[in-house]
This record gives structure tokens, sequence and C-alpha cells, in this order.
């Protein structure tokens, strides 16, 4: 089994989830009592936060960067950062440490292309809602249209986001807010919607989404596993 270099901490309520989802699926593979091969290092959510909105992007990824470097230097066979958000450096995080990242949308895309997906509502962040840096991989890669909420859906959304999911808090307000603007989505003829937040997935289920979901945090895990097995 190879050996899964995490880079977790953003926030640690769903790298939480990352852990235990990995080892469940390894458990769901190979049965008994294996469970799945990984090195994680958290880091400190609030100086990655802070240069996010700030914008300094280049020191986020020099933070990264470090972590991918010590966990290459631990045995890691591959990394996987637990957020979509830092995607955004990806590559910056591939070269500074000669491992490769398995980035979160390709399993994603992966999965919307296989369910007949034409176009596809993105939640998250507001950087990762309104950069180019996700939706870009899902359109080139799958050849799917990607839209976003209006501003207003989208700052509430952040709000939500960074002042709540990432504290553990889950509020029916913000259950609301995720349904509704789900439904909006629906009306501007979308098909299927990603939760592109690995905190997401806390707030969003079948009772408050009415169209198909595609949690980011369910496929990437599963997709890290698969790779740690092969």
């Amino acid at each position: 089994m190879r050996l899964i270099g995490i880079i977790g901490g953003m926030s640690w309520e769903s790298t939480a989830l990352y852990y235990r989802l990995m080892n469940e699926k390894v458990k769901e593979r190979l049965g008994g009592l294996h469970s799945a091969r990984i090195l994680l290092h958290s880091v400190d959510f609030h100086e990655i936060e802070q240069r996010q909105h700030s914008g300094d992007w280049n020191g986020t990824a020099e933070i990264l960067a470090e972590a991918a470097t010590g966990l290459k230097a631990a045995g890691a066979d591959f990394l996987v950062i637990a957020t979509n958000t830092m995607h955004k450096v990806s590559k910056e995080i591939e070269t500074a440490s000669g491992l490769p990242v398995l980035h979160i949308a390709d399993p994603t895309g992966a999965a919307l292309k296989k369910a007949g997906a034409r176009r596809v509502g993105l939640l998250g962040t507001r950087f990762t809602m309104e950069e180019d840096f996700y939706a870009d991989r899902i359109r080139t890669g799958f050849g799917l249209d990607v839209t976003v909420p209006d501003k207003t859906a989208r700052d509430a959304i952040h709000r939500v986001i960074y002042e709540e999911l990432c504290l553990g808090k889950v509020t029916d307000e913000a259950r609301r807010l995720f349904g509704t603007v789900i439904d909006e989505m629906r009306d501007g003829q979308c098909d299927s919607v990603i939760l592109g937040c690995t905190e997401i997935t806390m707030a969003v289920d079948e009772s408050n989404s009415s169209l198909p979901f595609f949690d980011t945090t369910e496929l990437h895990t599963a997709a890290a596993v698969e790779r740690a097995l092969q």
C-alpha cells in the first residue's frame, strides 16, 4: 500500500473527515483490521486564511510547499491537499516537493462525466467560485459547462464556510441557504452541483439538495485510496 501524504488543517474539521473516510475505504477494500497508510501535516489555518484574504497566495504556497517537502522526506508517495481552494497553488507544491498532487477536481470531473452531467453548479469559497483555477480544469478536462451563483449568494456561502463550517457549526440557516442556492441553480438549467469546498458536505445532503450533488471530499478520498492500493 502506498503512503498517502495529506496536507491538512484547512480546516481541521474537513481534514478529520479525510482521515476517517480514507480509513473506512481501505477497510471496505481489504477487510479485517486494515487501515490507510497516512502521513498528515496539519497547518495552522489562521496563517493560511490571513494570507488568502490579503491576496498573498505566494505566502500560502510557501507554507504548503514546506509541508509537502517534509511529507516527501518522511516517505510519502503522493500528496493530497485536503481543501479545494488551495489547489490554486497545487503546481507550486508539486514543483517544490517533487511529489505528484492528486488534484481534487480530477475525480470530481470524472464522476460528473460518468454520470452524464453537462451543466454543473459550483459551490465553494469565493476564491474557488470566482477564479478560474478550479472551474477551468473541469471545463477543459471534462468538457462540462460550469456556472456559479450570483454575487450575493457567493458572499453568503463564503461567510458561512469561514465563520461557521470551518468552526464546526452547522446551522439550519446555513442548510436553508445551500438549499435555496441549489434550487436557483436547478432553475438555471444546472443538472448537478459540485460541493467544491471540503466543509460543505457538513451542510448539504439529499434532504436540502434538489440536484444530484458531487461531494469533493468523498470523491477525493476515494481516489486517494484507489491510488494507494494500485
